[in-house]
């Protein structure tokens, strides 16, 4: 009687994924705070509440990642960072940027999704030759 190891979660690399998309992208939105304060309109307590107040948000965000709805959330996220295109255009070519990468994400959990349906994942395959 030989017992296998549990088959592998692709939905925990999933989560993983999501969330260090999210830190990245936190940290990007930080670097952009001395970029807004030389080429923008400077530095000012708005834009400094605005940009770290989003910074937060994607940490907080990192953690919530298990949830069923954390993909949409963090996809309707991006909104916030396409509307700084106010407070400086470089802010709002970052939430485009994201806004790609998180369709990307979308598109491959719609991938991931279909394979595990027809049972074509990896962990899902007989090894027992």
């Amino acid at each position: 009687m030989s017992e296998h190891p549990p088959p592998p979660d692709p939905w925990k690399s999933f989560r993983g994924v999501m969330a260090g998309t999210l830190i990245l992208e936190a940290i990007v939105v930080l670097l952009a705070l001395p970029v807004v304060g030389a080429v923008g309109g400077g530095l000012t307590a708005p834009a400094t509440a605005y940009l770290v107040g989003v910074a937060v948000v994607l940490v907080l965000m990192a953690g919530v990642q298990g949830r069923s709805w954390a993909i949409w959330a963090n996809l309707a996220v991006q909104l916030l960072l396409i509307a700084g295109w106010v407070l400086y255009p470089g802010v709002g070519f970052i939430g485009l940027l994201f806004t790609v990468v998180w369709l990307l994400i979308v598109y491959l959990r719609a991938e991931v999704l279909r394979r595990q349906k027809r049972g074509l994942l990896p962990g899902q395959q007989n090894n027992d030759g």
